[in-house]
């Protein structure tokens, strides 16, 4: 391994060597995809998986590596034996298609005698990605502030990094977006003259599309990069005296709105902080207003076994995040605030789809990505992440949707 790779990626430089756990993977994962409508391919001939010539091919390049890194870190081997080479997949194979089986029976892979002993290896959620104020912006700093320039080559031009709403097989993701954003100023009920707060700003195109409806717009962003194309995009539209963007934390926004808005934002909250992000809301909002959230959600169960544990996700790609479940939501509402979920428009299959044109348009543009000194590993992190989510929201383990929440009456006696 070269030190550049040493340097920039240490858990990938080197594979763990971890004997027994590396036998105890191996003893899980053959009887699990013995199940399964998958090919697991090994360099000297051996196969496993109930998937025939046709099926999804996971090749395993190197099987001591794979299985290594599969029993040091559970929920982190197998994206970093992505990332590593360790395995990849067939020739015929798109690495979506390979993931889904394993997404659509995640909760099965491990069988029920051994899920008693998940508290022993999952790894705990690192303490300095807690979202504090400064860790908050730690956090969405490791992601966002990646480069504009490499999110523009695989975005629409919309720029807008969030599940698309689409209407029809043949529709284009600029249009899907621009129906989705939309959708979140519609249960908002955005308008001429709607004083409107969006929480997370991206780079822009929900407070250019409010402010073409007459909207006046206050914008808070804790990335410095988004916040500079932002206010770019702004005077470009035209609109830039109608929006006011601040690099600001949501948690010291100050006023009055008559709508708030935040698009895919309450997953980089953290629980520790949905009473305080929701009841900072609940302050805001003016006597007969509305909220949009668009959110990521899970199963309340599945939101409750993993709440506590750190994954391939958190540590790559959204440091610090963490999936609310609907009813993990709706307690917290109830609990801190007199706002409750009023509507919900669901776009799960909405957000698979809007993934694989992302990745599709990501390895088209490789090449001038690469050119922005982004490396093969960042490569494959990305496709395996793009790909990763893809899988879950195809199959349902992962949802996503509009919620509007308006105020809760207060019983009189």
């Amino acid at each position: 391994m070269t030190d550049t790779l040493a340097t920039r990626w240490p858990g990938i430089a080197s594979t763990p060597s971890t004997p027994f756990k590396a036998r105890v993977a191996r003893a899980i994962l053959r009887p699990s995809v013995s199940r399964f409508p998958v090919r697991l391919t090994f360099a000297d001939g051996r196969r496993w998986g109930a998937g025939g010539p046709d099926a999804p091919e996971m090749h395993v390049v190197r099987p001591s590596a794979f299985f290594n890194r599969l029993g040091a870190e559970t929920k982190i081997g197998l994206g970093e034996a992505y990332m590593a080479g360790d395995w990849t997949t067939g020739p015929d194979t798109d690495l979506a298609d390979l993931l889904t089986p394993f997404a659509a029976r995640l909760t099965s892979i491990v069988p029920p005698s051994l899920q008693k002993f998940r508290a022993f290896v999952d790894e705990r959620l690192p303490s300095h990605e807690r979202n504090t104020v400064e860790g908050s912006r730690s956090n969405i700093g490791r992601h966002y502030d990646l480069s504009n320039e490499l999110f523009a080559e695989f975005l629409d031009p919309t720029m807008t990094y969030s599940a698309a709403w689409f209407a029809s097989a043949d529709e284009d993701l600029q249009t899907a977006q621009e129906r989705k954003i939309d959708g979140i100023l519609d249960q908002a009920r955005v308008g001429e003259g709607t004083r409107v707060l969006e929480i997370g700003s991206g780079w822009g195109a929900l407070a250019i599309r409010a402010a073409q409806r007459g909207a006046v717009v206050t914008t808070v962003t804790i990335s410095q990069e988004q916040a500079a194309l932002a206010v770019q995009r702004f005077e470009e539209a035209g609109v830039a005296d109608r929006i006011d963007l601040r690099l600001q934390d949501y948690r010291d926004v100050t006023g009055e709105f008559d709508a708030i808005v935040s698009v895919e934002m309450i997953e980089a909250v953290g629980e520790e902080f949905w009473p305080t992000y929701f009841a900072k809301i609940d302050s805001l909002l003016a006597p007969g207003g509305a909220v949009s959230i668009q959110a990521i959600l899970m199963a309340d169960h599945r939101y409750k076994a993993t709440r506590n544990s750190y994954g391939w996700i958190q540590k790559y790609i959204f440091p610090g995040g963490l999936i609310p479940s609907p009813e993990a939501i709706n307690r917290t509402l109830a609990e801190h605030t007199t706002l409750r979920v009023s509507e919900t428009r669901s776009l799960g299959p909405d957000y698979a789809r809007t993934l694989r044109l992302w990745r599709e348009r990501f390895n088209e543009r490789w090449p001038v990505i690469a050119e922005q000194g982004f490396d093969e590993t960042f490569r494959r992190m990305w496709e395996f992440y793009l790909a990763y989510c893809e899988a879950g929201f195809g199959v349902g383990y992962l949802d996503v949707a509009q919620l509007q929440m308006t105020r809760h009456p207060v019983a009189t006696a």
